[in-house]
């Protein structure tokens, strides 16, 4: 046997040693074939910056991820080989400088991901090399979950749950044990002429603009997402009598776990976090249900991923069989106010500018920004804020991103267009001293508890004295709530008119958010279209 053959386990999202079934796959195989060497690659694409927005934060996030991960593989006697270049381009020369004879990864759903997958694999079988795929990135594989429901996504979140019920889950897979000496490759012709060829990357290398970082509040990587999922679950209490209404949206720290950006990044397995929090559970017959509990978070994520399974044009609305379609309007100016945090409303913009600076911020924050933009004030297609999440979220994922933005824009799952938040009434339910905006718009930082949410109320005189003149130190708001939201609610009630024989949720889904202040939201019309 040719003592050169390799296997290659490639790392896309689920970048971590434990709980991956398609590395434990790879060192199987070895263990079996004692002379084939294991080569676990990342490949690095220098032009995903350009046809992906992944801002700074990010970057550094799956910088940082990167360098654990190779940490961690050496580990086990092995490293990470971070290739550059594109995929399509790339694997033809590895396949054949390397002597490759399998390939093992985890699936994706996303387009893009499944396009790429097709063809390596269609490259694999033209050059004899064997893959295998595993599903390790949802707790539910999304295909066989779509199975059980003849092929159809699910539409609301409570068929979602009636769906996995009946699929039984697996275990976790083990850490691989450390791997001999004698599976070490050889260095290929570049690693001689380059040791470091195929080392991590710097932030240099992957960040152009270092002086647009923020803060590095959330670490990347699979040690830092064990940590902080060992962290969350050791209260007891708390996991039993989570509510995601009730955690607060604009605390000065996080009011949850923060777990979502290394879910995303697969540093931390949802199965992981499932099993570990099933069994507290367990043991708790007092605690919350979904949709509101810790449990029922980590099954919104498995909603959202089945969904945009079954629909590849999740992420847009034209072409989206589960999208209502809504003639949203154009308007650059408001966009980048909304974007920069420069609305003139101060909870919308602190949310803003918190998530430009820190890349995350609280789901019903979210839920604010993402209202206002699109049926509460600024009729602006969910689309275009999709875009602005999905540069500047650590937790940016293509399914849970367009699932939430069509939720929050009562453009699927959700209905209930005349819910709408008040971006004055919601945050001061939980900050009414106004603690956020003084840190996140400094600028208003000596406006007082009782205007500090609404500083255009101030006579001049008092702008004066709080050294922040509202439209030259602070802008004006740029459009008036109590009227805009109302010309909306009209709008939206003619959009579900028109879209009357669009296929959509059978009825209005429970909500995981409160209702906004009755004072701030306008009546529902006369009759409801049932949905």
């Amino acid at each position: 046997m040719d003592k050169n053959y390799t296997i290659i386990h490639w790392f896309r999202k689920g970048l971590r040693i434990h709980d991956n079934p398609a590395l434990i796959k790879a060192c199987e195989l070895i263990e079996k074939n004692p002379n084939y060497k294991l080569r676990p690659v990342f490949i690095l694409d220098p032009g995903i910056r350009k046809w992906m927005r992944v801002g700074p934060n990010r970057m550094r996030f799956l910088q940082e991820t990167l360098q654990q991960l190779h940490e961690n593989l050496q580990r086990i006697n092995s490293r990470l080989y971070v290739v550059r270049g594109n995929p399509d381009e790339v694997f033809p020369k590895l396949l054949k400088q390397w002597n490759v004879k399998v390939l093992t990864f985890e699936t994706d759903i996303e387009p893009y991901a499944r396009k790429r997958d097709a063809s390596i694999t269609k490259l694999c079988k033209e050059n004899k090399v064997e893959v295998f795929q595993f599903s390790s990135h949802t707790i539910y594989n999304p295909e066989i979950v779509l199975r059980h429901n003849m092929g159809k996504p699910p539409l609301t979140y409570q068929k979602f749950l009636s769906l996995v019920e009946k699929i039984p889950v697996a275990e976790p897979a083990p850490v691989p044990e450390k791997l001999p000496n004698s599976n070490k490759p050889p260095a290929d012709e570049e690693e001689a002429r380059n040791p470091e060829c195929y080392d991590p990357p710097s932030i240099a290398e992957v960040i152009e603009r270092i002086q647009e970082l923020g803060i590095n509040k959330f670490p990347g990587g699979e040690t830092e997402g064990l940590r902080r999922l060992d962290e969350s679950l050791n209260d007891t209490k708390w996991v039993c009598s989570f509510e995601k209404p009730n955690t607060s949206p604009n605390s000065l720290e996080p009011s949850t776990t923060v777990l979502s950006p290394y879910l995303k990044f697969g540093c931390l397995s949802s199965l992981l976090f499932y099993k570990k929090l099933k069994k507290i559970l367990d043991k708790n017959s007092k605690h919350s249900k979904p949709p509101v509990s810790l449990m029922g978070q980590l099954m919104w994520r498995e909603f959202y991923y089945t969904a945009g399974a079954a629909e590849p044009n999740f992420d847009r609305m034209i072409g989206n069989s589960i999208c209502l379609q809504i003639p949203w309007e154009k308007n650059d100016q408001h966009l980048e106010a909304w974007a920069h945090g420069r609305t003139g409303y101060p909870f919308i913009d602190a949310i803003m500018r918190q998530l430009r600076q820190e890349g995350w911020i609280h789901h019903l924050a979210r839920h604010a920004v993402a209202c206002f933009l699109t049926r509460g004030d600024l009729w602006i297609s969910w689309e275009e804020g999709q875009k602005v999440f999905e540069e500047l979220l650590l937790d940016a994922d293509w399914a849970l991103n367009a699932g939430n933005w069509m939720w929050l824009s009562a453009s699927a799952f959700f209905h209930q267009f005349f819910r709408v938040y008040s971006p004055v009434a919601f945050g001061k339910k939980t900050d009414p001293q106004g603690h956020y905006i003084k840190k996140y718009v400094p600028e208003l930082k000596n406006y007082p508890s009782g205007i500090i949410y609404e500083p255009w109320k101030a006579s001049p005189i008092a702008q004066m004295q709080y050294k922040c003149i509202i439209g030259k130190d602070y802008p004006k708001r740029i459009v008036v709530h109590e009227t805009i939201h109302k010309e909306n609610l009209k709008k939206m009630s003619e959009a579900y008119k028109v879209n009357k024989d669009v296929k959509v949720a059978a009825k209005p889904e429970p909500v995981s958010e409160k209702r906004p202040a009755k004072s701030t939201t306008s009546k529902p019309p006369a009759k409801k279209r049932k949905l």
